[in-house]
């Protein structure tokens, strides 16, 4: 059964870190501090949506406007042969044998044709798949933090 968005999660593990005064103060004066620091990291793992700015909810207009826009954009060449590869905005529902390779792209990475994919070699850290010309600029992007 698919949880209820308002549902909380149970949290089990408490983490504790060090900040200066003037931080402590700040989180102190927040009406849920956890929530804002839970936020705040997943933010590091995330991307804010450049629609909404990350609120979840996007004003009509702009949800007029780019709707016809997402619906005529959602695909694009592969990065190997350049064919061109339709892409979901989420990989809910994604079939099991291209779910790898759409969530690879979701998360930022390459996209490639169902052909292509199992053809390049992955990541030995990340498990991406990359073109072996692509490796050095792969490290510097997903690798270097």
């Amino acid at each position: 059964m698919a949880k209820d968005k308002k549902e909380k999660t149970e949290k089990s593990q408490i983490v504790a870190f060090k900040v200066d005064d003037d931080l402590a103060n700040f989180l102190d004066k927040l009406p849920n501090k956890s929530e804002f620091i839970r936020r705040a990291i997943l933010a590091q793992f995330n991307m804010t949506c450049p629609l909404c700015t990350g609120s979840g909810v996007v004003p009509a207009g702009l949800h007029t406007h780019f709707e016809h826009v997402i619906e005529h954009h959602s695909a694009r060449p592969c990065e190997k042969c350049k064919t061109l590869v339709a892409f979901p905005l989420s990989a809910e529902g994604v079939v099991p044998a291209d779910k790898s390779r759409l969530e690879q792209f979701l998360k930022g990475g390459p996209l490639y044709c169902t052909k292509c994919y199992p053809s390049i070699p992955p990541c030995d850290d990340c498990g991406w798949h990359v073109m072996m010309e692509k490796v050095a600029e792969h490290f510097k992007k997903v690798h270097s933090h």
